[in-house]
């Protein structure tokens, strides 16, 4: 038994521990009642007048129990992970536990996603009619398409985009344009892409955690990010990919902010801004990561000295697509018009403001739970440290406060984006995919849980329900 678990045991015995971890399950108990709470309210609103436009409330799925041939993988995935992926996070260098991670991650996502086959639930995914690569042939000329882009976004104009290219800005698709010109075209490439790309997230947000608050606690986070409930989404939602996009960009602001070098902080910072400028060209909602990034700089302390790379970098993927003809603002406005023509226009948001809490708790699973409420405790009991008594703005973070307070400011980071989202009203369900970039950060809250096996278990246990009595839609 290494020393790591040893403590983890020792942590979790004694009256104070005990009763952490009743606090723990009673959150998770709270959470699970969210979640049946959503499900039958959303069963009644549906047998009423089904305004919801979902089969499975709150998730966009429908009841179809079944196995494939993922669910041996899934099923060796999972016990593995469960039985050595703490001891082994723990032991491997560092550099080997982040190729550990991405490999685990899509093995994961793999498994999870070949159990509703390979055509159903890789190769086909992305080549329904709601999806990209339906208009591939339209990118002929790109520019031209670009500078049109905005005529097609209502409903009911002349060969108005399918639903997820008029709803995300023209990276999105070009991606998918991108892979076809240079001979990775159709629905496998695709799902392939977007799985292998969207695991890199769990490397991502590892080398934030150990950048912003210490390795240590990103190595007993590794195994909650890559056994994560969220795979079942991952793999193949392009959301995913967004994800790992976002990720990175969070990633390499952190490394910015804490490498006190111009020579290393200034092309991190560069990298960072590029990144950001993409995903706000992937998808609208994706601004929002200017919150965690605005945290990122407050957690860091070379921040002053990679502004000005970051803000260079940022100019430039707007810069490029303003000057191809695209308008961001004015197609932003447009898909909103378009939203509420479509089903944003009748699904309640007085449902689906806490539903769509219900959803995140699904895609994070039990043992996020319990560390967010870990999370909050360490906030809690650190709250008269995190600001100076003069009442000024925090300053010197990483050297005032321990790795733990450091990590659980950018999980409220994270969850403070999400809320925002939520409360704009802009996502009235299948938020398990397009939440998907921000509940990756939420995952690293397991770092905070003792008894790492047996939260483990429960996550794969989740997951695999999920995956196996439901199909989902992405």
């Amino acid at each position: 038994m290494t020393r790591d678990l040893r403590s983890d045991l020792r942590g979790a015995t004694g009256p104070g521990p005990r009763r952490e971890l009743r606090r723990d399950l009673y959150t998770v108990v709270g959470a699970a009642l969210l979640v049946l709470t959503a499900a039958l309210v959303g069963v009644a609103i549906k047998r009423s007048k089904d305004v919801l436009h979902v089969g499975w409330p709150p998730l966009y799925a429908n009841w179809l129990p079944h196995v494939g041939p993922g669910t041996p993988a899934a099923l060796t995935v999972a016990v593995a992970v469960v039985a050595y992926g703490p001891a082994v996070a723990v032991r491997l260098p560092w550099r080997s536990l982040l190729l550990a991670s991405w490999a685990t991650a899509t093995a994961w996502t793999f498994s999870l996603a070949l159990v509703d086959g390979w055509h159903r639930g890789i190769a086909r995914r992305l080549t329904t009619r709601y999806e990209y690569l339906q208009v591939i042939d339209r990118f002929h000329d790109i520019p031209a398409t670009l500078r049109d882009f905005t005529n097609h976004i209502l409903l009911h104009s002349p060969e108005q985009w399918p639903p997820h290219v008029a709803g995300h800005p023209p990276a999105a698709t070009l991606t998918f344009v991108l892979l076809d010109r240079i001979g990775l075209g159709g629905g496998a490439w695709a799902g392939v892409w977007v799985i292998a790309v969207g695991a890199t997230t769990a490397v991502a947000v590892l080398v934030t955690a150990r950048a912003l608050a210490d390795e240590a606690l990103a190595r007993r986070a590794a195994p909650f990010l890559a056994l994560a409930p969220a795979a079942v989404w991952m793999g193949t939602s392009a959301d995913g990919y967004f994800a790992a996009v976002a990720a990175w960009f969070v990633a390499l602001l952190a490394l910015a902010v804490t490498t006190r070098t111009t020579r290393r902080s200034g092309p991190a910072a560069l990298g960072a801004g590029l990144l950001f400028g993409l995903i706000c060209y992937l998808s609208y909602g994706l601004t929002l990561f200017a919150v965690i990034g605005t945290g990122v700089l407050v957690l860091g302390w070379s921040r002053l000295r990679a502004l000005p790379f970051l803000f260079a970098g940022v100019a430039v993927v707007p810069l490029a697509f303003t000057l191809a003809g695209f308008e961001w603002w004015e197609a932003y406005h447009l898909l909103v018009e378009r939203y509420y023509q479509g089903a944003g226009g009748f699904r309640p948001y007085g449902y689906w403001v806490w539903a769509n809490l219900a959803c995140t708790v699904l895609v994070v699973g039990p043992a996020t739970v319990a560390g967010l409420r870990r999370s909050v405790a360490v906030l809690v009991r650190e709250r008269g440290r995190l600001w100076p008594r003069e009442g000024s703005l925090p300053v010197r973070i990483m050297s005032r406060h321990t790795p733990e307070v450091r990590l659980a400011l950018l999980v409220f980071v994270a969850c403070l984006a999400l809320l925002v989202a939520d409360l704009s009203g802009m996502s009235k369900a299948e938020t398990e995919r397009i939440w998907l970039p921000f509940a990756a950060w939420l995952l690293a809250a397991g770092a905070f849980l003792p008894r790492r096996r047996a939260w483990l278990a429960a996550q794969a246990a989740v997951a695999l329900l999920l995956n196996h009595l439901l199909l989902t839609g992405w």
